[in-house]
């Protein structure tokens, strides 16, 4: 893996990277009507009534838990802990790229769902056993693919609860998983999912798990800056987290 280089790093178009064409993944540019998101704070649905309403009122739902022996047990505490700590951190640092992004960028970004979706990304998790959900081991296949259904379980279980149709989509592709589960014939990712999907992984890596210990700034943006390469990630994107992160006098060499 290149080590990143920030005063080799320079921003801008190449034959490679393109605004609606980068990659299989990146597209800019995409208009979608919004809705108005209907709760006043996002923070009211981490109630345990209001949960468990959710997991009764939903089939699908039930259906995808009991056909991957997933057992309907809440870890309101787990859930709590993840909305305190690595969802608001994914929030700070959701924000934090928005407003540096370039102006005609930033423009497009939906500030409100952008919030609102960093906050619920990781709804879903309340209902991962915990023993897979803070294993300190290698995770088996069989494990990787039930802590892989947060996402989708995120979102059936926020889906009736008056969270709008763009904040559910963000949510329930955080991951990127839109290819994998056939659902890039319906759903574009915009530039929203793209600072969500980048945010979240940077406050992961950074963040000391009981399987992991935290990475510096510096080796955060390494791994990230290796998915720039790849086309994963759009370079004013990574720009922008670079600027959001760096301290004032070393942010200078990016501009």
């Amino acid at each position: 893996m290149e080590i990143f280089n920030p005063s080799r790093f320079a921003v801008g178009l190449t034959q490679r990277v393109q605004f609606n064409n980068f990659g299989s993944k990146i597209h800019f540019g995409q208009s979608l009507e919004q809705d108005t998101f209907q709760s006043s704070s996002p923070t009211q649905l981490v109630n345990e009534v209001v949960i468990k309403k959710m997991i009764t009122q939903n089939p699908e739902l039930k259906r995808l838990l009991n056909e991957n022996n997933i057992p309907i047990r809440l870890n309101m505490q787990e859930l709590q802990e993840l909305m305190d700590g690595h969802c608001k951190t994914t929030q700070e640092f959701a924000g934090m790229i928005a407003k540096n992004l370039p102006q005609a960028l930033r423009q497009q970004v939906n500030l409100k769902d952008l919030k609102d979706a960093a906050i619920l990304h990781d709804f879903g998790k309340v209902l991962i056993p915990p023993e897979i959900l803070n294993k300190h081991g290698k995770l088996t296949e069989e494990e990787h693919k039930i802590m892989d259904l947060h996402s989708i379980i995120g979102y059936e279980m926020l889906k009736n609860s008056g969270v709008n149709d763009e904040v559910l989509k963000l949510v329930k592709f955080h991951h990127n998983n839109f290819e994998e589960k056939g659902a890039k014939r319906d759903y574009i990712p915009d530039i929203n999912l793209q600072i969500l999907n980048i945010a979240d992984k940077y406050s992961a890596l950074t963040e000391k798990r009981v399987y992991k210990d935290a990475l510096s700034p510096k080796q955060a943006l390494t791994i990230i800056y290796s998915d720039v390469q790849k086309g994963d990630v759009h370079p004013f994107l990574f720009q922008a987290l670079v600027k959001a992160v760096t301290p004032p006098q070393s942010a200078k060499i990016y501009n």
